[in-house]
């Protein structure tokens, strides 16, 4: 098992090719990859209005990028034999729930074949690649229940963005046991939890609204605040996958499905993270309760990460409350002029010397 401290040099002039790396969680990704000293090649659609982080942190100058859509094989196959990746960490995916309810259609062909298309690269190439499939914690038949979700629960999300993500769970294991069972690629799945941290500008997520609110001097307002969700900060997980990605290649036999959160007294109702925000932001920052919920999300859900703690010794960095203060932080130093890259590679730091 590769040391925690040595996970970074491990990936010194590595290969690695991130798809969605202009999103919130990739952008975040490709710049750690970066300051490992990675090659970092990205595959994505062209940033939006909620996917700013990536200019800000001006990774088109830091990772060679390929902007093209993960459902358009022809482009992504191109794209694949141009850098030949060792590593493959694949984010692209429509990723709200919210916007699956609107856009159902994309979110399954999106989230689904996009899946099959890189793992269908990844055939037909024949390069030896250690890929990670990053899915998420509603793949689960949430029961509602007071329960935490292991690996081997029944997957089966409820809405579209969800059930999407179980579908692409599956496919990943076809693919592991039709082609992929003598060697040559190495898969694994990581279901994480809601992951919160600075750049996120998303629509429909509880910190940035909070950081909206904050900025325009008005309440924030909770649609579900008595919902329990595993929230940590977003490079809890992306470490995490570094680490998985890592030690799969050296040793295919742990590789697998691995959740990915907090410990269960840092499993907070949706209120508490507002509370918590609202302490860390300070200037009297206040919230109201909206009426309207909205379509249906999952009430309760809590992740059970022994399996994780147990084939890699992982224990997580940051409580909740450390997550929401590190977020804080990052938007009230990027007010203060600092740039974001520096903020960002700032934080990596702090994160490292923890570990």
């Amino acid at each position: 098992m590769i040391k925690k401290k040595e996970i970074l040099d491990f990936y010194k002039n590595r290969k690695v090719l991130v798809t969605g790396s202009t999103g919130f969680k990739g952008a975040w990704l490709c710049l750690m990859l970066y300051m490992a000293g990675a090659e970092v090649y990205g595959y994505s659609l062209k940033p939006d209005d909620t996917q700013l982080l990536f200019g800000k942190i001006g990774l088109e100058d830091k990772i060679h990028q390929f902007y093209a859509d993960i459902r358009d094989f022809d482009k992504l196959s191109a794209a694949l034999n141009e850098c030949k990746p060792e590593f493959v960490f694949h984010l692209a995916a429509q990723p709200l729930v919210v916007e699956s309810y609107i856009h159902p259609r994309y979110t399954f062909d999106t989230n689904i074949m996009g899946t099959v298309n890189i793992l269908e690269c990844i055939r037909r190439s024949e390069l030896e690649v250690s890929f990670l499939n990053v899915t998420t914690d509603k793949v689960y038949d949430n029961e509602e229940k007071d329960k935490q979700y292991k690996e081997n629960d029944r997957l089966d999300g409820y809405d579209p963005y969800s059930n999407s993500k179980s579908c692409s769970e599956l496919v990943t294991h076809s693919y592991k046991r039709s082609f992929f069972y003598d060697g040559g690629c190495f898969l694994s799945t990581a279901r994480a939890g809601n992951v919160i941290g600075g750049g996120d500008y998303a629509k429909n997520r509880i910190i940035p609204d909070c950081v909206k609110a904050a900025l325009g001097d008005k309440n924030i307002v909770i649609r579900n605040p008595y919902s329990v969700r595993p929230y940590q900060h977003v490079i809890e997980p992306l470490y995490t996958y570094l680490m998985i990605a890592a030690n799969q290649y050296k040793n295919a036999d742990i590789s697998g499905n691995y959740n990915i959160g907090p410990d269960a007294d840092d499993c907070q109702t949706t209120l508490k993270l507002v509370e918590i925000f609202c302490q860390a932001w300070g200037g009297g920052m206040k919230y109201t309760v909206s009426e309207s919920t909205g379509p249906h999300e999952a009430g309760f859900l809590k992740l059970d990460c022994s399996h994780l703690k147990n084939v890699f010794g992982w224990k997580p960095v940051y409580s909740i409350k450390e997550a929401v203060y590190k977020t804080v932080e990052w938007n009230k130093r990027i007010l203060g002029g600092e740039s974001a890259s520096e903020v960002c590679m700032s934080q990596i730091d702090d994160f490292y010397k923890i570990l």
